[in-house]
Protein backbone atom coordinates (compact mmCIF):
# COMPACT_ATOMS: atom_id res chain seq x y z
CA UNK A 1 0.00 0.00 0.00
CA UNK A 2 1.18 3.53 -0.73
CA UNK A 3 2.03 5.62 2.31
CA UNK A 4 -0.86 8.02 2.90
CA UNK A 5 0.27 9.52 6.21
CA UNK A 6 0.91 12.84 4.44
CA UNK A 7 -2.86 13.43 4.45
CA UNK A 8 -3.69 12.39 8.03
CA UNK A 9 -1.80 14.59 10.47
CA UNK A 10 1.86 13.83 9.64
CA UNK A 11 3.79 16.59 7.87
CA UNK A 12 6.29 15.36 5.27
CA UNK A 13 8.64 17.05 2.84
CA UNK A 14 6.80 17.78 -0.40
CA UNK A 15 9.83 19.01 -2.29
CA UNK A 16 10.20 15.78 -4.26
CA UNK A 17 8.64 16.25 -7.67
CA UNK A 18 7.72 13.71 -10.27
CA UNK A 19 8.16 14.80 -13.84
CA UNK A 20 5.37 13.70 -16.14
CA UNK A 21 3.57 15.32 -19.00
CA UNK A 22 0.24 14.72 -20.65
CA UNK A 23 0.66 13.24 -24.11
CA UNK A 24 -1.01 15.58 -26.62
CA UNK A 25 -0.61 13.48 -29.80
CA UNK A 26 -3.17 10.84 -30.72
CA UNK A 27 -2.10 7.23 -30.16
CA UNK A 28 -2.91 4.59 -32.81
CA UNK A 29 -6.53 3.50 -32.97
CA UNK A 30 -7.48 0.36 -31.04
CA UNK A 31 -10.33 -2.05 -31.77
CA UNK A 32 -11.76 -1.99 -28.24
CA UNK A 33 -13.28 1.06 -26.57
CA UNK A 34 -15.54 3.86 -27.76
CA UNK A 35 -13.06 5.94 -29.84
CA UNK A 36 -13.15 5.70 -33.64
CA UNK A 37 -10.76 7.37 -36.11
CA UNK A 38 -12.06 8.35 -39.57
CA UNK A 39 -9.99 10.13 -42.18
CA UNK A 40 -13.13 11.19 -44.08
CA UNK A 41 -16.78 10.20 -44.60
CA UNK A 42 -17.55 11.39 -48.13
CA UNK A 43 -20.65 10.09 -49.98
CA UNK A 44 -20.42 6.45 -48.86
CA UNK A 45 -22.21 3.80 -50.91
CA UNK A 46 -25.32 2.18 -49.34
CA UNK A 47 -23.25 -0.90 -48.43
CA UNK A 48 -20.49 1.23 -46.94
CA UNK A 49 -23.02 3.35 -45.03
CA UNK A 50 -24.56 0.25 -43.41
CA UNK A 51 -21.08 -0.91 -42.40
CA UNK A 52 -20.36 2.51 -40.85
CA UNK A 53 -23.65 2.41 -38.91
CA UNK A 54 -22.82 -1.06 -37.57
CA UNK A 55 -19.39 0.20 -36.56
CA UNK A 56 -20.93 3.18 -34.73
CA UNK A 57 -23.36 0.85 -32.95
CA UNK A 58 -20.36 -1.14 -31.67
CA UNK A 59 -18.54 1.98 -30.46
CA UNK A 60 -21.68 3.22 -28.67
CA UNK A 61 -22.05 -0.14 -26.98
CA UNK A 62 -18.42 -0.02 -25.86
CA UNK A 63 -19.00 3.45 -24.34
CA UNK A 64 -22.33 2.61 -22.69
CA UNK A 65 -24.16 4.98 -25.05
CA UNK A 66 -21.29 7.39 -25.83
CA UNK A 67 -18.66 7.37 -28.57
CA UNK A 68 -15.90 9.74 -29.69
CA UNK A 69 -15.18 10.18 -33.40
CA UNK A 70 -11.90 11.72 -34.55
CA UNK A 71 -12.48 13.07 -38.09
CA UNK A 72 -9.51 13.83 -40.33
CA UNK A 73 -7.32 11.36 -38.44
CA UNK A 74 -5.70 8.22 -39.86
CA UNK A 75 -5.78 4.86 -38.03
CA UNK A 76 -2.16 5.36 -37.00
CA UNK A 77 -3.13 8.57 -35.18
CA UNK A 78 -1.64 10.97 -37.71
CA UNK A 79 -3.83 14.10 -38.05
CA UNK A 80 -3.93 14.56 -41.83
CA UNK A 81 -6.93 16.92 -41.82
CA UNK A 82 -9.58 17.70 -44.43
CA UNK A 83 -10.58 20.68 -46.54
CA UNK A 84 -13.46 22.70 -45.10
CA UNK A 85 -15.96 21.31 -47.63
CA UNK A 86 -14.77 17.74 -46.94
CA UNK A 87 -15.15 18.29 -43.20
CA UNK A 88 -18.71 19.61 -43.61
CA UNK A 89 -19.64 16.62 -45.79
CA UNK A 90 -18.07 14.18 -43.31
CA UNK A 91 -19.98 15.71 -40.38
CA UNK A 92 -23.22 15.48 -42.40
CA UNK A 93 -22.60 11.77 -43.01
CA UNK A 94 -21.80 11.28 -39.31
CA UNK A 95 -25.09 12.97 -38.39
CA UNK A 96 -27.04 10.61 -40.68
CA UNK A 97 -25.27 7.60 -39.15
CA UNK A 98 -26.18 8.77 -35.65
CA UNK A 99 -29.81 9.42 -36.59
CA UNK A 100 -30.13 5.83 -37.81
CA UNK A 101 -29.26 4.66 -34.29
CA UNK A 102 -31.35 7.21 -32.40
CA UNK A 103 -28.26 9.20 -31.41
CA UNK A 104 -27.12 12.78 -31.86
CA UNK A 105 -23.74 14.42 -32.30
CA UNK A 106 -22.04 17.46 -30.81
CA UNK A 107 -18.80 19.00 -32.05
CA UNK A 108 -16.31 19.05 -29.18
CA UNK A 109 -13.50 20.83 -30.99
CA UNK A 110 -12.14 21.57 -34.45
CA UNK A 111 -8.47 22.37 -35.08
CA UNK A 112 -6.78 23.84 -38.13
CA UNK A 113 -3.69 22.15 -39.53
CA UNK A 114 -2.01 24.27 -42.23
CA UNK A 115 -5.29 25.15 -43.89
CA UNK A 116 -6.85 21.72 -43.29
CA UNK A 117 -9.15 20.71 -40.42
CA UNK A 118 -9.55 17.86 -37.92
CA UNK A 119 -12.53 17.50 -35.58
CA UNK A 120 -13.46 15.62 -32.43
CA UNK A 121 -17.15 14.72 -32.18
CA UNK A 122 -19.19 13.26 -29.32
CA UNK A 123 -21.92 10.80 -30.36
CA UNK A 124 -24.52 10.03 -27.68
CA UNK A 125 -27.67 7.94 -27.70
CA UNK A 126 -30.86 9.85 -26.92
CA UNK A 127 -32.35 9.24 -23.48
CA UNK A 128 -35.30 7.17 -24.68
CA UNK A 129 -32.96 4.77 -26.51
CA UNK A 130 -30.73 3.80 -23.58
CA UNK A 131 -30.57 3.28 -19.85
CA UNK A 132 -29.30 6.62 -18.56
CA UNK A 133 -25.55 6.74 -18.07
CA UNK A 134 -25.20 7.68 -14.39
CA UNK A 135 -21.97 9.21 -13.03
CA UNK A 136 -21.76 9.59 -9.23
CA UNK A 137 -19.37 12.27 -7.94
CA UNK A 138 -18.51 12.81 -4.26
CA UNK A 139 -17.95 16.48 -3.37
CA UNK A 140 -15.14 16.83 -0.82
CA UNK A 141 -13.33 19.74 0.79
CA UNK A 142 -13.03 21.81 3.94
CA UNK A 143 -15.94 23.69 5.47
CA UNK A 144 -16.45 27.10 3.80
CA UNK A 145 -14.63 25.97 0.63
CA UNK A 146 -17.77 26.68 -1.40
CA UNK A 147 -18.90 23.10 -2.12
CA UNK A 148 -22.65 23.57 -1.62
CA UNK A 149 -22.59 26.98 -3.33
CA UNK A 150 -20.93 25.46 -6.40
CA UNK A 151 -23.49 22.64 -6.53
CA UNK A 152 -26.30 25.16 -6.13
CA UNK A 153 -25.03 27.12 -9.13
CA UNK A 154 -24.65 23.98 -11.26
CA UNK A 155 -28.05 22.53 -10.34
CA UNK A 156 -30.11 25.75 -10.29
CA UNK A 157 -28.44 27.53 -13.21
CA UNK A 158 -28.11 30.85 -11.35
CA UNK A 159 -24.93 32.49 -10.08
CA UNK A 160 -24.46 33.13 -6.37
CA UNK A 161 -24.85 36.63 -4.92
CA UNK A 162 -21.69 36.38 -2.82
CA UNK A 163 -23.72 35.73 0.36
CA UNK A 164 -24.44 32.03 -0.12
CA UNK A 165 -27.86 32.32 -1.77
CA UNK A 166 -27.14 29.50 -4.23
CA UNK A 167 -26.58 26.92 -1.48
CA UNK A 168 -29.86 27.43 0.40
CA UNK A 169 -31.78 24.90 -1.72
CA UNK A 170 -29.28 22.19 -0.79
CA UNK A 171 -29.51 22.45 3.00
CA UNK A 172 -31.77 19.95 4.75
CA UNK A 173 -31.75 21.27 8.34
CA UNK A 174 -32.33 24.64 10.02
CA UNK A 175 -28.93 24.59 11.71
CA UNK A 176 -27.27 24.14 8.30
CA UNK A 177 -28.92 27.33 7.07
CA UNK A 178 -27.96 29.16 10.26
CA UNK A 179 -24.29 28.09 10.24
CA UNK A 180 -23.76 27.68 6.48
CA UNK A 181 -22.23 24.23 7.13
CA UNK A 182 -23.38 20.95 5.61
CA UNK A 183 -23.82 18.30 8.31
CA UNK A 184 -25.72 15.62 6.38
CA UNK A 185 -25.43 13.89 3.03
CA UNK A 186 -27.44 15.47 0.23
CA UNK A 187 -27.59 14.62 -3.45
CA UNK A 188 -27.98 16.97 -6.40
CA UNK A 189 -28.78 15.88 -9.93
CA UNK A 190 -27.89 17.43 -13.27
CA UNK A 191 -28.01 15.90 -16.74
CA UNK A 192 -26.78 16.31 -20.29
CA UNK A 193 -28.82 15.74 -23.43
CA UNK A 194 -27.56 14.19 -26.66
CA UNK A 195 -26.04 17.50 -27.79
CA UNK A 196 -24.19 17.97 -24.50
CA UNK A 197 -26.48 20.72 -23.17
CA UNK A 198 -26.75 21.00 -19.38
CA UNK A 199 -30.14 19.93 -17.99
CA UNK A 200 -30.92 21.45 -14.57
CA UNK A 201 -33.66 23.18 -12.59
CA UNK A 202 -33.32 26.43 -14.51
CA UNK A 203 -35.44 24.94 -17.31
CA UNK A 204 -36.88 21.77 -15.78
CA UNK A 205 -39.12 21.47 -12.75
CA UNK A 206 -38.13 18.15 -11.16
CA UNK A 207 -35.53 15.40 -11.02
CA UNK A 208 -37.94 13.22 -12.98
CA UNK A 209 -37.89 15.71 -15.88
CA UNK A 210 -34.09 15.96 -15.76
CA UNK A 211 -33.93 12.17 -15.98
CA UNK A 212 -36.47 12.11 -18.84
CA UNK A 213 -34.69 14.63 -21.04
CA UNK A 214 -31.09 13.61 -20.27
CA UNK A 215 -28.94 11.01 -21.96
CA UNK A 216 -26.32 11.26 -19.22
CA UNK A 217 -26.91 11.90 -15.52
CA UNK A 218 -24.44 13.29 -13.00
CA UNK A 219 -25.31 12.80 -9.32
CA UNK A 220 -23.33 14.96 -6.89
CA UNK A 221 -23.01 13.59 -3.35
CA UNK A 222 -22.48 16.66 -1.16
CA UNK A 223 -20.48 15.62 1.91
CA UNK A 224 -19.77 17.53 5.11
CA UNK A 225 -16.51 19.48 5.33
CA UNK A 226 -16.22 20.15 9.08
CA UNK A 227 -14.04 17.87 11.21
CA UNK A 228 -16.92 17.03 13.58
CA UNK A 229 -18.83 15.40 10.70
CA UNK A 230 -16.00 13.09 9.57
CA UNK A 231 -18.16 10.02 10.30
CA UNK A 232 -20.82 11.30 7.89
CA UNK A 233 -18.23 12.01 5.20
CA UNK A 234 -16.65 8.54 5.43
CA UNK A 235 -20.11 6.93 5.42
CA UNK A 236 -21.00 8.81 2.23
CA UNK A 237 -17.77 7.78 0.49
CA UNK A 238 -18.01 4.09 1.36
CA UNK A 239 -21.78 3.67 1.06
CA UNK A 240 -22.54 5.56 -2.16
CA UNK A 241 -19.34 4.35 -3.88
CA UNK A 242 -18.77 7.41 -6.10
CA UNK A 243 -17.01 6.95 -9.44
CA UNK A 244 -15.14 10.25 -9.02
CA UNK A 245 -14.32 12.73 -6.27
CA UNK A 246 -14.42 16.52 -6.76
CA UNK A 247 -12.12 18.17 -4.20
CA UNK A 248 -13.16 21.81 -3.73
CA UNK A 249 -10.43 24.11 -2.40
CA UNK A 250 -10.93 27.79 -1.62
CA UNK A 251 -8.41 29.84 -3.61
CA UNK A 252 -8.32 32.28 -0.70
CA UNK A 253 -8.27 29.78 2.17
CA UNK A 254 -5.92 27.23 0.63
CA UNK A 255 -5.53 23.65 1.85
CA UNK A 256 -7.00 24.34 5.28
CA UNK A 257 -8.86 22.11 7.72
CA UNK A 258 -9.97 18.74 6.37
CA UNK A 259 -8.84 19.30 2.75
CA UNK A 260 -5.82 16.99 2.86
CA UNK A 261 -7.69 14.42 4.93
CA UNK A 262 -10.54 14.28 2.41
CA UNK A 263 -8.03 13.83 -0.39
CA UNK A 264 -6.52 10.99 1.62
CA UNK A 265 -9.89 9.27 1.96
CA UNK A 266 -10.43 9.37 -1.81
CA UNK A 267 -6.92 8.02 -2.46
CA UNK A 268 -7.38 5.24 0.10
CA UNK A 269 -10.58 4.10 -1.65
CA UNK A 270 -8.92 4.48 -5.10
CA UNK A 271 -11.44 7.06 -6.34
CA UNK A 272 -10.14 9.26 -9.20
CA UNK A 273 -9.92 12.91 -8.09
CA UNK A 274 -10.23 16.26 -9.81
CA UNK A 275 -9.78 19.60 -8.07
CA UNK A 276 -11.83 22.80 -8.23
CA UNK A 277 -10.24 25.99 -6.91
CA UNK A 278 -13.26 28.07 -5.90
CA UNK A 279 -13.76 31.72 -4.91
CA UNK A 280 -11.25 33.08 -7.42
CA UNK A 281 -13.28 36.32 -7.50
CA UNK A 282 -12.18 37.23 -3.96
CA UNK A 283 -8.53 36.26 -4.37
CA UNK A 284 -5.65 38.06 -6.05
CA UNK A 285 -3.76 36.51 -8.96
CA UNK A 286 -0.76 35.99 -6.68
CA UNK A 287 -2.99 34.29 -4.11
CA UNK A 288 -4.47 31.97 -6.75
CA UNK A 289 -0.99 31.11 -8.01
CA UNK A 290 0.17 30.34 -4.45
CA UNK A 291 -2.80 28.04 -3.75
CA UNK A 292 -2.34 26.35 -7.12
CA UNK A 293 1.37 25.73 -6.46
CA UNK A 294 0.62 24.28 -3.00
CA UNK A 295 -2.09 22.05 -4.44
CA UNK A 296 0.26 20.75 -7.13
CA UNK A 297 2.95 19.98 -4.55
CA UNK A 298 0.47 17.96 -2.45
CA UNK A 299 -0.71 16.00 -5.50
CA UNK A 300 2.90 15.02 -6.26
CA UNK A 301 3.58 13.56 -2.81
CA UNK A 302 4.64 9.87 -2.76
CA UNK A 303 1.31 8.79 -1.26
CA UNK A 304 -0.63 10.50 -4.04
CA UNK A 305 1.53 10.44 -7.19
CA UNK A 306 -0.93 12.40 -9.31
CA UNK A 307 -0.04 14.46 -12.36
CA UNK A 308 -1.48 17.98 -11.72
CA UNK A 309 -3.07 19.38 -14.87
CA UNK A 310 -4.42 22.97 -14.64
CA UNK A 311 -7.30 23.39 -17.11
CA UNK A 312 -7.36 26.77 -18.85
CA UNK A 313 -9.08 26.10 -22.20
CA UNK A 314 -11.35 23.71 -24.08
CA UNK A 315 -8.49 21.60 -25.38
CA UNK A 316 -7.29 21.05 -21.82
CA UNK A 317 -10.76 19.86 -20.83
CA UNK A 318 -10.80 17.22 -23.56
CA UNK A 319 -7.33 16.03 -22.63
CA UNK A 320 -8.21 15.90 -18.92
CA UNK A 321 -11.39 13.85 -19.44
CA UNK A 322 -9.53 11.39 -21.66
CA UNK A 323 -6.65 10.85 -19.20
CA UNK A 324 -8.13 11.17 -15.69
CA UNK A 325 -8.41 7.38 -15.34
CA UNK A 326 -5.62 5.81 -17.36
CA UNK A 327 -2.78 8.29 -16.87
CA UNK A 328 -3.36 9.24 -13.20
CA UNK A 329 -4.02 12.84 -14.25
CA UNK A 330 -5.64 15.20 -11.72
CA UNK A 331 -7.35 18.10 -13.54
CA UNK A 332 -7.47 21.43 -11.68
CA UNK A 333 -10.20 23.98 -12.49
CA UNK A 334 -10.24 27.63 -11.41
CA UNK A 335 -13.82 28.82 -10.85
CA UNK A 336 -16.04 31.46 -9.29
CA UNK A 337 -19.66 30.83 -8.34
CA UNK A 338 -20.27 34.61 -8.30
CA UNK A 339 -18.81 35.71 -11.66
CA UNK A 340 -19.16 32.33 -13.41
CA UNK A 341 -15.46 32.27 -14.31
CA UNK A 342 -14.35 28.76 -15.32
CA UNK A 343 -17.77 27.14 -14.92
CA UNK A 344 -18.12 26.54 -18.67
CA UNK A 345 -14.95 24.43 -18.66
CA UNK A 346 -16.08 22.48 -15.59
CA UNK A 347 -19.50 21.78 -17.17
CA UNK A 348 -17.86 20.58 -20.40
CA UNK A 349 -15.61 18.30 -18.33
CA UNK A 350 -18.63 16.79 -16.55
CA UNK A 351 -20.26 16.20 -19.93
CA UNK A 352 -17.19 14.32 -21.19
CA UNK A 353 -16.38 12.27 -18.05
CA UNK A 354 -16.23 8.59 -19.05
CA UNK A 355 -17.90 5.74 -17.14
CA UNK A 356 -15.53 3.74 -14.95
CA UNK A 357 -16.83 0.29 -15.96
CA UNK A 358 -16.14 -1.13 -19.41
CA UNK A 359 -19.00 -2.60 -21.41
CA UNK A 360 -17.61 -6.12 -20.98
CA UNK A 361 -17.43 -5.76 -17.20
CA UNK A 362 -20.91 -4.20 -17.17
CA UNK A 363 -22.39 -7.10 -19.13
CA UNK A 364 -20.62 -9.59 -16.88
CA UNK A 365 -22.04 -7.89 -13.76
CA UNK A 366 -25.52 -7.79 -15.29
CA UNK A 367 -25.38 -11.58 -15.69
CA UNK A 368 -24.70 -12.15 -11.99
CA UNK A 369 -27.41 -12.71 -9.40
CA UNK A 370 -28.73 -9.38 -8.05
CA UNK A 371 -27.31 -7.73 -4.94
CA UNK A 372 -28.80 -4.42 -3.76
CA UNK A 373 -27.22 -2.39 -0.93
CA UNK A 374 -29.73 -0.74 1.40
CA UNK A 375 -28.63 2.83 2.21
CA UNK A 376 -31.91 4.42 3.33
CA UNK A 377 -35.33 3.28 4.55
CA UNK A 378 -38.77 4.88 4.51
CA UNK A 379 -42.24 3.85 5.61
CA UNK A 380 -45.07 5.33 3.54
CA UNK A 381 -48.68 4.87 4.59
CA UNK A 382 -49.98 4.09 1.10
CA UNK A 383 -46.96 2.08 -0.07
CA UNK A 384 -45.35 0.40 2.92
CA UNK A 385 -41.63 -0.19 3.29
CA UNK A 386 -39.40 1.59 0.78
CA UNK A 387 -35.61 1.17 0.63
CA UNK A 388 -33.10 3.30 -1.26
CA UNK A 389 -29.72 2.14 -2.43
CA UNK A 390 -27.50 0.99 -5.28
CA UNK A 391 -27.53 -2.24 -7.27
CA UNK A 392 -24.09 -3.85 -7.07
CA UNK A 393 -24.71 -6.47 -9.74
CA UNK A 394 -27.49 -8.22 -11.63
CA UNK A 395 -30.86 -6.87 -12.76
CA UNK A 396 -33.98 -6.30 -10.62
CA UNK A 397 -37.53 -5.98 -11.97
CA UNK A 398 -40.91 -5.39 -10.27
CA UNK A 399 -42.29 -8.69 -9.03
CA UNK A 400 -38.88 -10.25 -8.34
CA UNK A 401 -38.67 -12.35 -5.20
CA UNK A 402 -35.54 -11.70 -3.16
CA UNK A 403 -34.32 -12.14 0.41
CA UNK A 404 -33.26 -9.34 2.76
CA UNK A 405 -30.89 -9.44 5.72
CA UNK A 406 -28.99 -10.15 7.78
CA UNK A 407 -31.36 -9.84 10.72
CA UNK A 408 -30.29 -10.10 14.35
CA UNK A 409 -29.05 -13.69 14.17
CA UNK A 410 -27.76 -13.55 10.61
CA UNK A 411 -30.90 -14.87 8.94
CA UNK A 412 -32.43 -13.66 5.65
CA UNK A 413 -36.18 -13.48 5.00
CA UNK A 414 -38.09 -13.42 1.68
CA UNK A 415 -39.58 -10.19 0.26
CA UNK A 416 -41.11 -9.15 -3.07
CA UNK A 417 -40.19 -6.04 -5.08
CA UNK A 418 -43.53 -4.29 -5.57
CA UNK A 419 -42.24 -1.34 -7.63
CA UNK A 420 -39.08 0.54 -8.65
CA UNK A 421 -38.62 4.30 -8.93
CA UNK A 422 -35.57 6.19 -10.19
CA UNK A 423 -35.47 9.95 -9.56
CA UNK A 424 -39.22 9.92 -8.90
CA UNK A 425 -40.08 8.09 -12.12
CA UNK A 426 -41.42 4.49 -12.25
CA UNK A 427 -38.95 2.07 -13.82
CA UNK A 428 -39.43 -1.42 -15.22
CA UNK A 429 -35.87 -2.54 -14.42
CA UNK A 430 -32.80 -1.65 -12.41
CA UNK A 431 -29.34 -2.46 -13.74
CA UNK A 432 -25.83 -2.71 -12.31
CA UNK A 433 -24.54 0.54 -10.85
CA UNK A 434 -27.90 2.32 -10.83
CA UNK A 435 -29.48 3.83 -7.72
CA UNK A 436 -33.20 3.59 -7.03
CA UNK A 437 -35.96 3.25 -4.45
CA UNK A 438 -37.68 -0.13 -4.13
CA UNK A 439 -41.09 -0.70 -2.54
CA UNK A 440 -41.06 -4.06 -0.74
CA UNK A 441 -43.90 -6.36 0.22
CA UNK A 442 -43.83 -8.39 3.45
CA UNK A 443 -40.67 -6.66 4.66
CA UNK A 444 -39.50 -7.01 8.30
CA UNK A 445 -37.98 -4.16 10.29
CA UNK A 446 -34.95 -3.05 8.30
CA UNK A 447 -31.80 -1.01 8.94
CA UNK A 448 -28.99 0.58 6.97
CA UNK A 449 -26.28 -1.89 6.00
CA UNK A 450 -28.59 -4.72 4.96
CA UNK A 451 -28.66 -6.20 1.46
CA UNK A 452 -31.27 -7.57 -0.93
CA UNK A 453 -30.03 -10.64 -2.79
CA UNK A 454 -31.42 -13.46 -4.90
CA UNK A 455 -32.88 -16.24 -2.79
CA UNK A 456 -31.03 -19.00 -4.66
CA UNK A 457 -27.51 -17.72 -3.85
CA UNK A 458 -27.77 -18.82 -0.19
CA UNK A 459 -26.41 -15.57 1.30
CA UNK A 460 -24.44 -15.72 4.50
CA UNK A 461 -23.51 -13.19 7.16
CA UNK A 462 -20.39 -13.08 9.31
CA UNK A 463 -19.24 -11.86 12.69
CA UNK A 464 -15.53 -12.24 11.92
CA UNK A 465 -13.41 -11.39 8.93
CA UNK A 466 -9.69 -11.19 8.17
CA UNK A 467 -8.06 -8.18 6.55
CA UNK A 468 -4.76 -6.57 5.64
CA UNK A 469 -4.70 -3.11 7.22
CA UNK A 470 -2.49 -0.02 7.20
CA UNK A 471 -2.58 2.62 9.92
CA UNK A 472 -2.99 6.02 8.27
CA UNK A 473 -2.71 7.93 11.54
CA UNK A 474 -2.57 7.05 15.23
CA UNK A 475 -1.07 9.08 18.06
CA UNK A 476 0.15 6.02 19.97
CA UNK A 477 0.18 2.27 19.36
CA UNK A 478 -2.62 -0.12 18.36
CA UNK A 479 -2.71 -3.65 19.78
CA UNK A 480 -5.04 -6.60 20.15
CA UNK A 481 -8.42 -5.53 21.58
CA UNK A 482 -8.47 -2.16 19.80
CA UNK A 483 -12.03 -1.09 18.89
CA UNK A 484 -13.00 1.18 16.00
CA UNK A 485 -15.88 1.97 13.68
CA UNK A 486 -15.48 0.02 10.44
CA UNK A 487 -16.93 1.36 7.16
CA UNK A 488 -17.27 -1.40 4.53
CA UNK A 489 -19.61 -0.38 1.73
CA UNK A 490 -22.96 0.40 3.35
CA UNK A 491 -21.93 -1.29 6.61
CA UNK A 492 -20.99 1.01 9.50
CA UNK A 493 -20.34 -1.06 12.63
CA UNK A 494 -18.02 -1.13 15.65
CA UNK A 495 -15.51 -3.97 15.46
CA UNK A 496 -12.68 -5.19 17.69
CA UNK A 497 -9.30 -6.58 16.62
CA UNK A 498 -9.26 -10.14 17.98
CA UNK A 499 -5.86 -11.12 16.62
CA UNK A 500 -2.98 -9.64 14.63
CA UNK A 501 0.40 -10.77 13.32
CA UNK A 502 2.20 -7.82 14.97
CA UNK A 503 2.42 -6.92 18.64
CA UNK A 504 1.52 -3.27 18.08
CA UNK A 505 0.97 -0.85 15.19
CA UNK A 506 1.77 2.84 14.75
CA UNK A 507 1.30 5.29 11.87
CA UNK A 508 2.30 3.78 8.51
CA UNK A 509 2.54 0.23 9.95
CA UNK A 510 0.77 -2.69 8.27
CA UNK A 511 -0.55 -6.00 9.61
CA UNK A 512 -2.87 -8.92 8.99
CA UNK A 513 -5.69 -8.86 11.55
CA UNK A 514 -8.98 -10.52 12.44
CA UNK A 515 -11.92 -8.20 13.16
CA UNK A 516 -15.11 -9.15 15.03
CA UNK A 517 -18.32 -7.13 14.80
CA UNK A 518 -19.55 -6.34 18.30
CA UNK A 519 -23.33 -6.17 18.00
CA UNK A 520 -24.62 -8.30 15.10
CA UNK A 521 -23.58 -10.15 11.96
CA UNK A 522 -23.08 -8.25 8.72
CA UNK A 523 -23.02 -9.17 5.04
CA UNK A 524 -19.75 -8.04 3.43
CA UNK A 525 -17.86 -8.97 0.27
CA UNK A 526 -14.40 -10.54 0.04
CA UNK A 527 -11.71 -8.20 -1.37
CA UNK A 528 -13.67 -5.09 -0.33
CA UNK A 529 -11.66 -2.01 0.63
CA UNK A 530 -12.69 -0.27 3.84
CA UNK A 531 -11.84 2.51 6.27
CA UNK A 532 -11.85 2.33 10.05
CA UNK A 533 -11.65 5.16 12.56
CA UNK A 534 -11.69 5.93 16.25
CA UNK A 535 -11.37 9.57 17.32
CA UNK A 536 -8.28 10.86 15.45
CA UNK A 537 -7.17 7.33 14.51
CA UNK A 538 -7.76 6.35 10.90
CA UNK A 539 -6.85 3.24 8.96
CA UNK A 540 -7.30 1.54 5.60
CA UNK A 541 -8.06 -2.13 5.06
CA UNK A 542 -8.67 -4.83 2.48
CA UNK A 543 -10.88 -7.83 3.31
CA UNK A 544 -9.00 -11.07 2.63
CA UNK A 545 -11.28 -13.72 4.12
CA UNK A 546 -14.78 -13.94 5.60
CA UNK A 547 -15.80 -16.40 8.34
CA UNK A 548 -19.49 -17.18 7.64
CA UNK A 549 -21.81 -18.02 10.50
CA UNK A 550 -22.29 -21.77 10.97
Amino acid sequence: MDKLADFFGIETDSSEEETSTVVRSLPPEIEEGNIEYKLKLLSPSPYRFEHLVTQMKWRLKEGLGEAIYEIGVEDCGHMTGLRQDEMEASLETLTKMAERLGASISLIRQVELDGRFAAEVLVRLESERQHNLDIRIAVLGNAAAGKSTLLGVLSQGELDNGQGKARLNLFRHVHEIQTGRTSSISQELVGFDGQGQLMNYSTLKSAAEICEYSSKLVTFIDLAGHQKYTKTTIFGLTTYEPLYAMLVISAKGGLAGTTKEHLGFALALEVPVFVVLSKTDVCTEDGIAETLALTESILKLPGCRKVPFPVVNKEDVIMAAANIIKDNVCPIFMTSSVTGHGLDLLILFLNLLPPMVSVKDREKLDQERPEFKIEEMYSLSDVGTVVGGTLQCGVIKPGDRLVVGPLGHGEFVPVTVASIRRFGTPSQSLRTGQSASLALSNAPKLRKGMVLVAADVQPSACLRFEADIEILYHAGAISKGFQSTVHIGNVCHTAVIESMDQECLSTNDSAHVTFRFLNRPECIRPHARFLFRESSTKGLGHVTEIHPLP
